[in-house]
């Protein structure tokens, strides 16, 4: 039956098909000569106007045809030269990383110094000059925005007075290749100080040599001035000085400024790792008689557990002790160089503790629990080193010298088995603290064994689908660089951030806002847990912390560590503010080396936005809205941002995008951090009450 119904559907859908066909060709026989007669009359006219119009049609064809370049079209005229100058000012991220405006230590301004002082440092350790001056003062003491002044002047042998320009501006030119003149040197692509000449607004050179010198002037790396070699009768007979005044044009160090902690912790790196010489910086002196000993000193936040423990040999020194902190904590160099992300070296100096240690016990310790406390450092000299890029933060080179031989990872196990294990036989009152602290991290991890299993395996659920994280596409951890498609130098890895927020609201606007390339989101549903005081296993048996530790892949150290900056965004209130120190402790707590390497950020939100019919401005004090009241008056519009969740995404777009505020949380042994967490974070005793009392505000309405 179904089927007989198809078949007389089908039957009578061709029978009104055909009676279609037939109405249409009643049409076509009726108006058949009207048409005809149409196309007859029209034919005449498109053959007059074709022939008229086509000598200028055949020239517009090969005019397009000469100028027309198709989609992806490759010629001669896509072959472009650059000069040396030219190519680093348009790619400065490939010589000196990010430009910055001097707000975060690794900005391109101390990159610039750096790379300066570098060639001094370089003369000291070939045995010549023990001083290195540095000062850094503004251009003019009443105009701030011509910038700040830098000056280095050191005592070593001075630039060879024949090449002093080109040493100074010619890519691939120096004495560095010749690794008999420069034994183990930092710079051995002739490219810093070039740099540093191209990306200064002025830039001067003077070499001092055999009683002589030469002084010649630079603008934006343009030569405008040489005096040629003239006879020098001075009291300093020797040496280079170098100025430069960073270039501030747009596109380049806008509104930089330089802080001077941040400097100051450069020059203390370069005294450790070069005990002997002293650098003065605007009149402070730097130096160091114990070199990496001097710097776990210095620099620890939390008292050791033993003495710590420095070795020096032959191009290698090592320092390290165990703290009751949790982690591991590295400081690595590599000829004299600060490699903040570490290297070949440093994967050799971490496996090589691991591996002593267990086989001077004799047990059957785990690493992970060896490990787990460790603060050390290591500097080696290598031959000519292979760095991962120009900035020099991260070494690549396997073998200790470019003929090959003997490779950076045996040469530091053979050191470190040596004479470590020697230094624990010598001192068994080190060695009896520190089994006593590996036992005790043994103890913490078994203790939390099955809460630990427990939550990695939710992790493992987490990572796929992590209700908290919207997740980026680029990672910091990525092994082949992301290049951006506005600047081919970027590296996309390096600007990878992840959002830390309170509430849907808030995560709401980021969310909607970011750059999903490379900015995450992780959502917190309220106030964390204040995690002062308590064990590792609140890590894992806190869903929320233990979701965090999972996003940022830390569990086991930062080598995997997902995002560079972790960036705490809170509304600019008071629960916002105790949600900043909630995080921090927690941070400070169980991942000090996450603060202590510089990848904890506070957002900077504006609190008023004030406008007028014709501009809008952000503001992020007090100070800023009383001088854009001032400056858009009459009758500005003013609004008071109470929370992150009460800015539209358009608007929270800019907050978030290149022009994004950060503060970096920084972490030294001045802080007194323990001290700081106890007195805040720890048990409401009575001195903290009358802190409060002490200091509690009452605002007051005032009358009219």
């Amino acid at each position: 039956m179904e089927f007989q119904r198809h078949c007389c559907k089908s039957r009578f859908f061709y029978v009104s098909l055909q009676a279609q066909y037939g109405r249409i060709n009643h049409i076509l026989t009726v108006h058949k000569p009207h048409i005809n007669r149409i196309q007859s009359v029209h034919k005449t006219h498109i053959n007059r106007i074709q022939g008229v119009h086509k000598p200028y049609k055949n020239t517009l064809k090969t005019m397009a045809e000469e100028t027309y370049q198709a989609p992806g079209a490759y010629n001669d005229d896509n072959i472009v030269h650059l000069d040396d100058r030219e190519h680093i000012r348009r790619r400065p991220g490939m010589y000196i990383g990010k430009l910055g405006d001097g707000s975060h230590s690794d900005d391109g301004i101390y990159v610039l110094i750096k790379e300066t002082v570098d060639n001094s440092i370089d003369e000291f350790r070939m045995g010549e000059g023990k001083m290195i001056e540095v000062s850094v003062m503004p251009v003019s003491a009443t105009d701030e925005s011509m910038g700040e002044r830098v000056r280095v002047r050191d005592y070593g042998r001075g630039i060879p007075l024949g090449k002093m320009v080109e040493a100074v501006s010619l890519l691939n030119t120096g004495g560095k290749y010749d690794t008999k003149a420069f034994k183990k040197s930092v710079g051995l692509n002739g490219v810093g100080t070039k740099a540093v000449n191209a990306l200064s607004m002025d830039f001067v050179v003077q070499s001092f040599r055999d009683g002589k010198t030469r002084r010649a002037e630079f603008h934006q790396g343009h030569l405008v001035s040489d005096t040629d070699v003239q006879p020098y009768d001075g009291p300093e007979k020797r040496g280079t000085l170098i100025e430069f005044v960073p270039d501030n044009s747009r596109g380049l160090f806008e509104n930089y400024h330089f802080r001077p902690d941040f400097i100051e912790t450069l020059m203390r790196n370069y005294a450790y790792l070069n005990t002997g010489l002293t650098l003065v910086y605007n009149g402070k002196k730097f130096s160091s008689k114990n070199g990496l000993l001097d710097l776990l000193t210095d620099n620890m936040t939390v008292e050791p557990l033993y003495p710590i423990i420095h070795i020096s040999g032959e191009d290698i020194e090592i320092a390290l002790t165990h703290t009751n902190q949790t982690g591991e904590e590295y400081y690595s160099f590599v000829n004299g160089q600060h490699t903040i992300q570490g290297g070949t070296h440093q994967a050799a100096f971490r496996e090589a503790i691991g591996r002593t240690i267990k086989e001077f016990y004799n047990k059957n310790l785990d690493l992970s629990d060896i490990r787990n406390g460790v603060v050390g450092a290591i500097a080696i000299n290598v031959s000519e080193p292979v760095f991962e890029s120009q900035t020099k933060v991260k070494l690549g080179s396997k073998d200790m010298s470019p003929e090959g031989g003997l490779s950076v990872n045996k040469f530091v196990n053979d050191f470190v088995k040596q004479q470590l294990d020697n230094y624990l036989h010598k001192h068994p009152e080190v060695a009896e603290v520190m089994l006593q602290k590996i036992q005790d991290s043994e103890k913490e991890r078994k203790a939390i064994a099955g809460v630990t299993k427990a939550a990695r395996e939710r992790a493992k659920k987490n990572l796929l689908n992590n209700p908290k994280l919207r997740d980026c596409q680029v990672h910091f951890n990525d092994t082949k660089p992301v290049k951006s498609a506005k600047d081919a130098d970027d590296d996309l890895r390096q600007e990878s951030s992840i959002f830390i927020t309170e509430g849907l609201s808030a995560s709401g606007s980021i969310t909607k806002s970011r750059d999903v390339r490379t900015q995450a989101v992780f959502s917190l549903r309220g106030k964390p847990l204040n995690s002062y005081g308590l064990s590792k296993s609140v890590v894992y048996e806190n869903e929320e912390f233990n979701c965090l530790q999972s996003a940022l892949n830390i569990e086991d150290g930062l080598d995997e560590l997902r995002y560079n900056k972790v960036i705490i965004a809170t509304d600019a209130d008071v629960d916002g503010m105790h949600i900043r120190l909630l995080m921090l402790t927690f941070f400070l707590q169980f991942f000090p080396d996450l603060v202590k390497k510089g990848h904890v950020y506070i957002l900077q939100t504006p609190l008023f936005r004030v406008k007028n019919k014709k501009e809008t401005r952000y503001c992020y004090s007090e100070e800023e809205r009383v001088q854009a009241i001032d400056d858009l008056r009459p009758n500005p519009e003013i609004t008071r941002f109470k929370g992150l969740g009460e800015i539209s995404p358009d608007e929270f777009k800019g907050f978030i995008g290149s022009g994004i505020r950060l503060d970096q949380v920084t972490l030294r042994k001045e802080d007194a951090v323990g001290e700081l967490l106890n007195f805040y974070m720890g048990k409401n005793t009575s001195e903290r009450q009358n802190f409060i009392i002490d200091n509690l505000v009452v605002e007051e309405d005032k009358t009219e």
